[in-house]
């Protein structure tokens, strides 16, 4: 199997886990993460049931794979995630050492892989995570589009 392909398998992963957040009536992100083809941890978004402003399903997947792992750094490993990191995240995803970002859908309000601030675009940082915006980026953001719809 080849990059592209892993890459839309691991994004469908990451979409069932944006698909559990919207039944529990949160914002619909996903998010999985994978070292050598095999999954470490996944998240869903639940900064509301877990009145936690940082309970992003990024932030939720790094956490359990630092527990998991036994380490808050997590080298060699790829985060799929439907919607562009915000800045805490990214953050996050920097301080593990995460090699590799790949998501789905831009945020153009607060995404911080490019849209708003490209967190990870600066040199002086002492680790680079190589980022791919884009992956299943229709079917990603039509998740988001349809959960806020139904809302208004």
């Amino acid at each position: 199997m080849n990059q592209a392909e892993l890459d839309h398998q691991f994004m469908e992963q990451a979409i069932e886990q944006a698909q559990l957040a919207a039944t529990a009536n949160e914002v619909p992100v996903g998010a999985v993460l994978v070292r050598d083809g095999k999954v470490i941890s996944r998240g869903f978004n639940q900064p509301i049931s877990h009145h936690d402003p940082s309970a992003h399903a990024e932030m939720l997947a790094l956490r359990e794979a630092a527990r998991v792992e036994a380490n808050y750094r997590l080298p060699g490993t790829t985060l799929y995630v439907t919607l562009e990191p915000c800045a805490m995240c990214s953050g996050a995803i920097l301080h593990a050492r995460v090699e590799r970002l790949v998501f789905g859908a831009p945020d153009p309000k607060t995404g911080a892989a490019g849209s708003v601030l490209d967190v990870f675009s600066s040199k002086e940082i002492n680790h680079q995570t190589s980022v791919e915006g884009g992956v299943m980026s229709e079917e990603c953001g039509q998740l988001l589009r349809s959960f806020f719809k139904e809302r208004r």
